[in-house]
């Protein structure tokens, strides 16, 4: 699927992923492949984005942590608020870092 990040200041991320977490008011969930359409509200907490070879502009590296799985890695971003839509197997999130 398609995910993309934005701040209000610049796109922090736009790469392919088999599944992003994000921190939604009523807690945290997941949404893989295929995924019904959904508009949720973010609270403060981490998005959690995994998949292979997670393509980060070297510019925006510093918002991120990496970490390896055994599928491939995963990036986390600490934010403070935002929403998330995802639709036709694509995931915009606005965030407030």
């Amino acid at each position: 699927m398609k995910v993309e990040i934005v701040s209000p200041q610049q796109k922090l991320l736009d790469t392919q992923a088999s599944m992003v977490a994000v921190p939604g008011i009523n807690g945290e969930f997941a949404m893989l492949d295929n995924h019904a359409p959904i508009i949720a509200l973010l609270e403060k907490g981490q998005v959690r984005v995994q998949g292979k070879n997670l393509n980060i502009d070297e510019d925006n590296e510093a918002f991120f942590k990496r970490q390896k799985t055994k599928d491939g890695e995963q990036i986390l971003l600490p934010i403070r608020s935002g929403t998330v839509e995802m639709n036709n197997n694509r995931v915009i999130i606005l965030v407030e870092l």
